[in-house]
């Protein structure tokens, strides 16, 4: 977002939170009706950690996400009804219509996939920026991934690989509070982002309910990155304000889930903009995701064992 003012910034922000939120509120609808074939794992109350870190990143640099990746797709420029129509199962989808939410790529856009497996993403954006760095490319590599995630092999490895090779990647560790329903207090010993110490590069936790705050945090790490100069670990503070899947009882903390409601992003992002403005920019994107709609609707339904 280079050569915008502040106020267009936070337009942009605004925008993209959005369209986050309203294209995941839109697949819950069509789940509801039916109309969404396999599980699907809600982002919403993450956003800012998407559209915060997507807004220093280009087409040509990479990301890698997880089994929760709708925001990352959205945020990176994912065609709109391409991802709707996939997620319902049609033809006109990225993978027509047979690989759902959890296996959602377009390289186009940097891309890499959405990923089923906890952990499994890590590993490939760490050979993706292996590549990057061997073709001399001014590219980054990020990637997404939760604290569930932190737990695996793959996380240890990949952050060793990296800091010792200096790669230009930026870990991204969305810690929501939860793994699927194990809250972080039982499953995560000391702090998340103090484990870059151990491998030599710089780790920080920044508030994940503020856009800007995890826009900043971000843009100084991809440039640090792009400037040849290695890793960084990002713990990002959030929390998602559905359960672990569309389905789930959600037993939490009534408490808890009321206090993270009250800092949720968009509502944040919202209060600095003019009402008109903000108007403007919400009729724009109830367009371009009922368009999406639309379109994925008119899609053909793939058929069992359709492998055309």
């Amino acid at each position: 977002m280079s050569g915008l003012d502040s106020a267009d910034v936070a337009a942009e922000h605004y925008r993209g939170m959005l369209m986050c939120r309203r294209f995941e509120e839109t697949v819950h609808e069509q789940h509801d009706l039916g109309n969404v074939p396999g599980p699907l794992h809600l982002s919403i109350g993450q956003e800012a950690v998407a559209v915060g870190v997507c807004s220093s990143l280009t087409d040509t640099d990479v990301i890698t996400s997880t089994h929760r990746g709708h925001h990352h797709c959205v945020a990176k420029g994912a065609d709109l009804g391409r991802l709707m129509a996939e997620l319902l199962g049609r033809r006109d989808g990225y993978s027509r219509g047979r690989n759902g939410s959890m296996h959602l790529a377009d390289t186009s856009v940097g891309l890499l996939g959405t990923n089923g497996i906890v952990g499994g993403g890590i590993p490939i954006a760490v050979g993706a920026a292996f590549a990057l760095q061997l073709r001399g490319s001014n590219d980054v590599a990020v990637c997404f991934f939760g604290d569930g995630a932190t737990a695996t092999g793959n996380f240890a490895e990949a952050m060793n690989i990296a800091g010792l090779w200096k790669l230009p990647i930026v870990f991204v560790c969305e810690n929501n509070q939860f793994a699927e329903m194990t809250p972080t207090s039982v499953h995560v010993a000391g702090q998340l982002w103090r484990r870059a110490d151990a491998h030599d590069f710089p780790g920080m936790r920044v508030q994940g309910t503020e856009v800007e705050i995890v826009a900043d945090a971000a843009a100084a790490a991809i440039a640090r990155a792009r400037a040849g100069h290695g890793p960084t670990l990002l713990e990002v503070m959030t929390y998602r304000l559905s359960g672990h899947f569309v389905g789930d009882p959600s037993n939490r903390d009534s408490a808890m889930a009321d206090r993270w409601r009250k800092r949720d992003p968009l509502t944040t992002a919202r209060r600095v903009l003019p009402e008109s403005q903000a108007a403007q920019i919400e009729s724009e994107v109830e367009a371009a995701i009922q368009d999406a709609l639309s379109r994925a609707l008119k899609s053909e339904p793939v058929s069992v064992g359709d492998i055309a």
